[in-house]
């Protein structure tokens, strides 16, 4: 009787098939491609092979050489910091040089210079951000930096915003990667336009501001039960821009292609760790860019940075968190990223 039933099943899911095929063959493309289609946009670019993701970055990471000078592994901008905000610009600054840049930047406002100084003596901090010659005092620089990073600790000053408006236009013209996060992401959800197209952007929101990106693109709201689907097509709307929808698995997307991060973290939701995971892109998105196509197979180089960040800072939170637990901060996952990028990319 079981058997019966079984033969019956499948010539019931077979006839289903056929009717299906049917009907979409008068009425709209075959059943095959519209499964195709289906896939493509939300699993087909999933890699879902741990290894093998690992793989992508550590083939975009450069070897270490004494034939190297200071700066070629990577000379790293950061747009932020203000009176209320001097924490954010330090940790995603001292992030990216513990990743492997060489020098890190950090374009500021005046009150905010003597602070972020104090916090550590590897950072060049200039205190030019609230004055109004910060676009030109910033735009000298350019030509020197691999990589800009806008929006931690910038805060929502128009006049701040302003003056970051025309560094982004300054940095698109010269053809810089640049990071958006936090107050610049906030920015971007006000004035989309000033990020259309540029496809050597990365966004990298948390779930309120992606949902105010999207709203603002999109002018409409999220739908929150297909990640996937909704971090492709705000990427698209954008022109291409790489999105990084931040949350329990991060979700990355070019409008093309679409990387889950699922790697463990913890529990531990402090402030600053978007810091960590926007500074510590800087440096991978350099090295991703000037890395040979074959080496990512197939993925965009900022896709397969964005994986690279993402999977770091996850891993500095579970290490920290091993050690710390619900007194976890930022301070102490970045202790971890020495450790965390070796077990990740160099074991």
């Amino acid at each position: 009787m079981a058997t019966w039933s079984g033969v019956w099943a499948a010539v019931a899911g077979a006839a289903v098939v056929v009717l299906l095929s049917a009907a979409l063959g008068l009425y709209g493309p075959p059943l095959d491609a519209v499964l195709k289609r289906t896939f493509s946009l939300h699993k087909a670019h999933a890699i879902k092979d741990m290894e093998n993701t690992l793989q992508l970055v550590r083939n975009i990471i450069p070897p270490l050489t004494t034939k190297k000078h200071k700066g070629q592994d990577g000379r790293i901008g950061i747009v932020g910091g203000c009176q209320e905000y001097t924490g954010a610009p330090y940790f995603a600054a001292i992030s990216a040089l513990k990743v492997g840049a060489d020098l890190s930047h950090v374009f500021c406002t005046r009150e905010a210079a003597p602070v972020i100084k104090s916090y550590s003596p590897e950072l060049i901090v200039h205190p030019v951000l609230d004055s109004p010659d910060a676009v030109r005092e910033v735009e000298k620089w350019l030509p020197r930096l691999h990589a800009l990073i806008v929006g931690p600790g910038l805060g929502r000053d128009d006049f701040l915003l302003g003056n970051a408006k025309g560094i982004l236009e300054a940095s698109k013209a010269r053809g810089v990667p640049i990071i958006i996060d936090a107050d610049g992401l906030w920015l971007i959800a006000q004035q989309p336009t000033l990020i259309q197209g540029y496809r050597k952007a990365v966004l990298t929101p948390n779930h309120v501001e992606f949902s105010r990106l999207s709203e603002a693109v999109l002018r409409g709201p999220v739908d929150s039960s297909d990640r996937h689907g909704a971090v492709l097509r705000l990427s698209q709307a954008l022109g291409n821009v790489t999105v990084v929808q931040k949350g329990e698995q991060d979700v990355i997307s070019d409008g093309e292609q679409v990387l889950e991060c699922s790697q463990q973290g913890s529990n531990r939701r402090c402030g600053g760790q978007g810091d960590l995971m926007s500074g510590s892109l800087g440096p991978l998105v350099h090295w991703a860019l000037h890395t040979e196509p074959e080496k990512t197979n197939g993925f965009s180089p900022l896709l397969v940075a964005a994986l690279g960040a993402c999977t770091l800072t996850r891993q500095c939170n579970h290490q920290a968190f091993q050690k710390h637990g619900r007194s976890t901060t930022t301070t102490d996952m970045i202790a971890e990223i020495g450790s965390a990028f070796n077990r990740l990319f160099e074991t």
